[in-house]
């Protein structure tokens, strides 16, 4: 699929997707649980449906209507599924099933397309192993998917890499039903939110997490039992910052519904980035509101170490401030869908940007002109949305190919654009 993009300013209102983060660990958790849980407004998206698909294959029913699904664990222990496990593009679901995997009798085999077949999950691999499981790659010489988990958990004492928090959070999901007590030390703890996020999740199925301020330190008692539970799943500020940026760039006022400031999602500090580069924001009984007008001013330093899922948004907002912008402490954004580093910096330079790359930074020299051209999304809905979102404020029209995979989390985020006013144009494309 195509997208193409002609410069437009927007007016109106959007009201972002529920957040994805949040309906995987719903959906995950409603499989763990004794009982019948509902799940209110979930995302339904690419990601969230294959981890709506793994539930199913360990033995979840699951009911959809009117918004809501519907979940129910098996009432017996946790067996492998009969069939392999295939996440699709979901890194999220990939990486928190190993350990449930690792809860289940019998082999689970978990892989997933291209992308999650090249995303190292060592870590997790040889944690789950030091906690009990049986976990092996199907090469000695891989250290990605495919892989092949068997249980079952006993709990004990490891160590893991916290650069990408998913590792973290999927030990911590299933550690209260393992055997014994789980202690999980953290080295470099990084996208923190996202960890609170699922200890939050946790305790709303009625389990208890120790941990110490600095999310370096968890101690998880064994023997625990999720149980079944309602829970609305509130808007994705990840989704949102794209649409916020399309404004921004824009000159244009745009309504952001369905939004909740009090929410555990560390991207809620998109509003805070926007604000320092100049931008007008206020909160109304209606929503979240970027005045018109905005006019943008950098040199700022930005440590995207805890929300690393706005690169790719906040590359394409720092080549139209006037100044330099710095982005720090990101070298784990590499280990994305993409490494969205390179990605941000090929596409936006292709289109006569001015972006620097270092070991751990990146440097968006503004304000640029972005001209019009061709450019590929790589597969990834992120660097796809930001493409588009950069097209509203080129020079001539912007051909985004590739565009099919925004739906992974944010199906209709051309369509929503169209309707404040973006001259966007989808166009199919032979497969």
């Amino acid at each position: 699929m195509e997208i193409h993009v002609q410069p437009s300013a927007l007016d109106g209102s959007m009201r972002p997707p529920g957040s994805k983060s949040h309906t995987i660990r719903g959906v995950l958790l409603s499989l763990l649980a004794s009982g019948q849980s509902r799940l209110i407004d979930p995302l339904e998206c690419g990601d969230a449906i294959s981890a709506l698909n793994a539930a199913r294959a360990f033995g979840a029913t699951v009911s959809i209507e009117d918004g809501v699904w519907t979940i129910a664990g098996p009432d017996k222990p946790l067996l492998a599924p009969t069939t392999i496990i295939d996440t699709d593009n979901s890194g999220t679901t990939t990486t928190l099933y190993c350990s449930v995997a690792a809860l289940a009798q019998g082999h689970t085999i978990i892989t997933g397309d291209e992308q999650i077949r090249s995303r190292p999950i060592a870590p997790l691999i040889r944690a789950l192993n030091e906690l009990g499981a049986t976990a092996f790659f199907t090469h000695p010489s891989r250290k990605t998917p495919p892989v092949i988990i068997q249980g079952t958990l006993k709990g004990g004492r490891v160590t893991i890499e916290g650069r990408n928090s998913q590792f973290v959070s999927s030990l911590l999901l299933s550690a209260p039903l393992a055997e014994g007590r789980t202690e999980i030390s953290v080295t470099n703890a990084l996208e923190t939110p996202y960890v609170q996020m699922t200890i939050d999740w946790m305790e709303r199925y009625g389990v208890s997490v120790q941990r110490n301020a600095d999310y370096t330190h968890f101690v998880v008692e064994g023997g625990q039992q999720y149980t079944a539970s309602t829970s609305r799943v509130p808007g994705d500020w990840s989704s949102a910052a794209f649409p916020l940026v399309g404004a921004a760039i824009t000159g244009s006022g745009l309504l952001l519904q369905g939004l909740d400031m009090t929410d555990s999602q560390g991207d809620k500090r998109i509003i805070e980035y926007l604000r320092k580069f100049g931008c007008s924001i206020t909160f109304q009984e209606e929503g979240v509101y970027i005045a018109e007008g905005s006019q943008l001013k950098s040199d700022l330093t930005i440590d995207l170490g805890n929300t690393p899922d706005m690169l790719p948004a906040l590359a394409v907002l720092a080549t139209q401030a006037e100044g330099t912008t710095q982005f720090v402490n990101i070298e784990h954004i590499r280990q994305k869908e993409t490494d969205r580093i390179e990605e941000m910096h090929q596409k936006l330079t292709s289109l006569g940007c001015d972006l620097i790359v270092g070991d751990d930074e990146l440097v968006v020299r503004g304000k640029t002109p972005i001209r019009g051209g061709r450019v590929h999304s790589a597969g990834d809905h992120r660097i796809a949305m930001a493409l588009v979102v950069a097209g509203l404020a080129a020079q001539d029209t912007l051909i985004v190919e590739g565009g099919e995979c925004i739906a992974v989390s944010y199906a209709g985020f051309c369509e929503q654009l169209q309707a404040c006013g973006a001259r966007i144009k989808i166009k199919s494309t032979p497969s």
